[in-house]
């Protein structure tokens, strides 16, 4: 049984790696989500009692787990430690050597960074392959228990007991009745602890606010207590147990310091059943589910969220391609660059201010995960030396985006590869318990959690905790999927071709219709040229109905637009167009058949929303006219519905 898996996590080759590390490697990662240290508590006499209490159940815990863990032959178990330790050491090697090479200055500093990489490669198949006989050998004997659930309700309620440590579950519980009685009904409810344990435990420890927090959540809704919202209601109780700092628009003082779990909750269950999340987000689990709702901005930001990109990209939202799907926008919507943000806003909030005035890599990033969180997609930072990206869930796996791949970056602190293997053995939701019974296992022995094989030895049961992980890998024959927007993590621009989908327009969608008051309606999509989408003016679905016209703020030349119509009457006529901007400082520049000056149709700054311009005056002739539009440097992007004209009486 081949039990390595890192052969096939390096999506691109380890020099091709190097490269793309030195070119993104230029600008400081950001700051991440802040969460408030709560401040010590002391124990009065009925903590002190509680305490006790407590650690009396831990210790009985203790001993009736360590009678009934399987015996290992301690021969096998040597050889099966050692073993890993080797690989162990051989992985941190291996990356070491790969991350050695990031800040390569030169052609010379990156080839020996790349042959030093080589070299701890080859150590490090050998350790794999040297640990292959032991690895099996250990794992068919625990086969019968890792499969079982038999002694579970121990091991979930030790590690209930142990993560939350007997002080912690007294301070909580020294509070009052309800507190006492909320650690009580989650110490007797075997199920829930499980299902807690699985989704990786309450942030900190803190399992007495994840359960006031739960319990809140259930009151305020009834429908969290079945299928995706009460997943969903534990995973945010989870994850919210050691708060999220807010981050308000900088005028609004008075505004929440913390995010409300409650709130964050009910936001998502009346998003979910409007139909706004995203298609997968009903399939997540609960450990998924922490990764959405964890976010620092106001839930009002989130609806913004949802309604901008509606209005400004549905096509964004509307693509098959869940790599790209929302964050796409950050990529063809967030300028690269920090010269602007010194017109940021005080009145809008912070991921307002990114698509407005860009930023470089952190701030891309930033909004990136917003922009996911927006939709219901579980997303987190990704950091790699000297450069901020980001990593998000697909159905088809975890994907990075705006990075170098697989092995070049941390994840909540812990090698990303590691963070991979883990997701890829999650998908495999009959099996991933068997792993994670070892690493309970070996919380009963005394072993601290291995996040992986980068990650130093804690002892045997997570050693076999991670060869489990392998084999199920292994079997589910799972596929890293590749890094997208490596090329754009520094840069304006992909240097990729871009290829422009055609999209159907019909004669509906391009009719223009003039009313019994001479009022003329023009649909941006009836275009007289261009007549399909291109690299700078694209036709796509509107939310509104029908079809809407973007034109993108990328390509390398501006490109004009017309429309060819009949007027029923000469005269004058005023202009006006329903338009989406993201960012100030819009306009149109518009002429009438053969004039040789320009109108400015000004756009306003719509934030995302849906706006009427300014009527400006056009002179038109009986019959047929053409309008002809083109935009100034630089551009910036604009999505349109339609264009009026109406006869000046």
């Amino acid at each position: 049984m081949k039990l390595n898996i890192r052969s096939g996590i390096k999506t691109f080759s380890i020099i091709i790696c190097l490269l793309a590390a030195f070119i993104l490697g230029l600008s400081p990662a950001g700051a991440a989500i802040k969460r408030p240290v709560p401040a010590a508590v002391s124990l009065n006499q009925t903590g002190i009692k509680l305490e006790a209490k407590y650690a009396g159940m831990l210790k009985a815990l203790q001993e009736q787990i360590l009678t009934s863990l399987p015996k290992i032959n301690e021969p096998q178990k040597a050889a099966f430690l050692k073993a890993y330790q080797a690989e162990a050491a051989a992985a941190a090697g291996e990356r070491k050597a790969v991350l050695g090479g990031a800040h390569a200055k030169d052609k010379a500093a990156t080839e020996k960074a790349h042959q030093a990489a080589q070299a701890a490669q080859v150590v490090l198949d050998q350790a794999t392959k040297n640990a292959q006989a032991p690895a099996t050998a250990v794992l068919m004997n625990l086969e019968k228990f890792l499969q079982s659930d038999k002694l579970d309700a121990k091991l979930v309620k030790y590690n209930v007991l142990a993560q939350a440590t007997p002080r912690g579950l007294a301070e909580f519980a020294q509070q009052g009745k309800e507190q006492e009685a909320l650690v009580d009904q989650l110490l007797a409810d075997d199920g829930l602890m499980k299902q807690m344990l699985v989704a990786d435990g309450a942030a900190a420890g803190r399992y007495g606010q994840a359960m006031k927090i739960y319990a809140d959540i259930q009151k305020a809704s009834p429908r969290a207590k079945d299928g995706i919202l009460q997943r969903l209601a534990l995973g945010t109780s989870l994850e919210h147990a050691l708060p999220v700092e807010q981050r308000n628009a900088d005028d609004q003082r008075n505004a929440p310091t913390i995010v409300d779990p409650v709130k964050r909750y009910l936001h998502f269950e009346k998003a979910f059943l409007a139909g706004e999340l995203d298609p997968g987000f009903k399939d997540l689990s609960v450990w998924d589910c922490r990764f959405v709702g964890n976010g620092d901005e106001p839930n009002e930001e989130l609806a913004w969220g949802r309604e901008m990109l509606r209005n400004y990209r549905p096509d964004q939202i509307a693509t098959p391609d869940t790599r790209w799907r929302y964050v796409e926008s950050v990529k063809t919507e967030v300028k690269y660059g920090s010269q602007d943000q010194k017109n940021d806003s005080p009145a809008l909030g912070f991921y307002q201010n990114i698509i407005n005035t860009g930023g470089v890599c952190g701030r891309r990033a930033f909004f990136g995960r917003f922009i996911l969180r927006c939709f219901g997609v579980p997303t987190l930072a990704r950091p790699q030396p000297g450069h901020a990206t980001l990593v998000h869930w697909t159905p088809a796996g975890w994907v990075i985006n705006l990075g170098a791949g697989w092995g070049w970056g941390t994840i909540e602190g812990n090698a990303d590869t590691d963070f991979l293997a883990m997701t890829q053995a999650r998908k495999i939701e009959a099996a991933y318990p068997e792993v994670q019974r070892a690493q309970w296992a070996g919380t009963a022995v005394g072993e601290t959690k291995a996040a992986g094989f980068c990650a130093p030895v804690t002892g045997f049961w997570n050693g076999v905790a991670l060869y489990q992980q392998q084999a199920i890998i292994e079997k589910a024959k799972a596929v890293a999927l590749a890094a997208v927007g490596t090329d754009i993590g520094e840069a304006n621009e992909s240097k990729e071709k871009e290829v422009v989908k055609a999209v159907t327009v019909t004669e509906a969608d391009r009719k223009i219709v003039v009313d019994q008051n001479g009022v003329i309606t023009i649909p941006a999509v009836a275009c007289s040229k261009p007549l399909n989408s291109t690299v700078r003016i694209r036709f796509m679905k509107s939310d509104l109905g029908g079809m809407q016209l973007h034109y993108t703020r990328l390509g390398k030349a501006a490109e004009s637009f017309e429309y060819t119509f009949d007027a029923p009457a000469a005269g004058k006529y005023t202009l006006n167009a329903r338009v989406v901007t993201v960012s100030p400082d819009q306009h149109l520049l518009v002429a009438a058949n053969d004039a040789k000056e320009t109108v400015d149709l000004a756009a306003p700054y719509t934030i995302g929303m849906w706006q009427e311009t300014k009527p400006v005056e056009m002179a038109l002739v009986k019959g047929k006219n053409v309008l002809r539009f083109t935009r100034p440097e630089p551009v910036k992007g604009m999505t349109i519905k339609e264009f009026t004209l109406t006869p000046v009486k």
